[in-house]
């Protein structure tokens, strides 16, 4: 074997144990996924995009909408604590710092960014309807911080967009693309190709975790059903694209998933209740 044949099998073999030694595995779900971005960097990324949403954004005066938001947020954050403590998984919630804030945007929305760091705009409350239609949302949107999607989502833009440029690197020579790129990664901006099916996926591990968390939070996870029904309503004027150019899952598909996960739900919700 030459030398230049051997040194392409160590860096192959190396960009395999580097993989391998990335890998993680979801919780509840089970399924393995890439990261190559710590938590550590994403937290002190995500801490920094949220001071400057809430400076650029107005906080809801409406004491009681706002306190109703802070309170569900509560219980799925200790549903979630709860959990990842019964599962030996508190580490995976190291460096959280919870917030909970309501935003005057009438965009049917919320969001989560990595360390706990929720949003949820004013427009989406009508069709929440109440705390239960505002837990599956909530529990969603925490869920894919808790799956590390965003991570996941970072990692996979830095080897396509970025031609594989390590994070720290990316900070330094290109900041402004950089942060695009985490921006992105929790769902700003649209993302289309190579990337989609991540997208995609991440939405249904989402729905999965998030019916759970509502359940353990004691909120009916038979609720959820009810809530993308009248998602899949407040939307049917807007032009929505095929599912296959979608990051989101079809609404049927949507539905017809979750009512399959509802008896697995209704056990934590029903032990959450005892």
């Amino acid at each position: 074997m030459n030398g230049s044949a051997l040194r392409i099998r160590l860096v192959a073999a190396c960009g395999l144990l580097l993989m391998l030694s990335s890998c993680s595995q979801v919780a509840i779900t089970g399924r393995k996924q890439f990261n190559l971005v710590p938590a550590s960097v994403m937290h002190s990324l995500s801490f920094q995009e949220y001071s400057q949403f809430l400076s650029e954004n107005k906080l809801s005066s409406n004491a009681q909408q706002t306190a109703m938001v802070k309170r569900v947020g509560l219980r799925v954050q200790k549903a979630v604590e709860q959990y990842c403590a019964q599962n030996n998984m508190s580490d995976q919630l190291d460096g959280y710092k919870w917030e909970f804030n309501l935003v005057e945007d009438p965009s049917v929305n919320a969001w989560c960014m990595a360390g706990g760091k929720v949003v949820v705009y004013t427009g989406l409350l009508p069709v929440a309807g109440d705390e239960a239609g505002l837990a599956v949302v909530m529990g969603h949107e925490i869920a894919h911080a808790i799956a590390k999607h965003g991570a996941e989502r970072m990692t996979q833009s830095l080897i396509v967009e970025l031609g594989g440029m390590g994070l720290s690197q990316a900070l330094t020579k290109q900041p402004e693309q950089t942060r695009n790129l985490f921006m992105k990664s929790y769902g700003v901006g649209t993302q289309y190709g190579v990337l989609l099916p991540y997208s995609r996926v991440h939405e249904s591990e989402a729905d999965h975790m998030g019916l759970m968390f509502m359940a353990m939070a004691g909120y009916d996870p038979r609720q959820a059903v009810s809530f993308w029904e009248r998602m899949a309503a407040a939307g049917k004027d807007n032009a929505s694209p095929p599912e296959i150019l979608s990051t989101h899952p079809a609404d049927a598909t949507r539905i017809r998933d979750i009512k399959a996960l509802l008896p697995e739900a209704m056990r934590y919700y029903e032990a959450a209740r005892r």
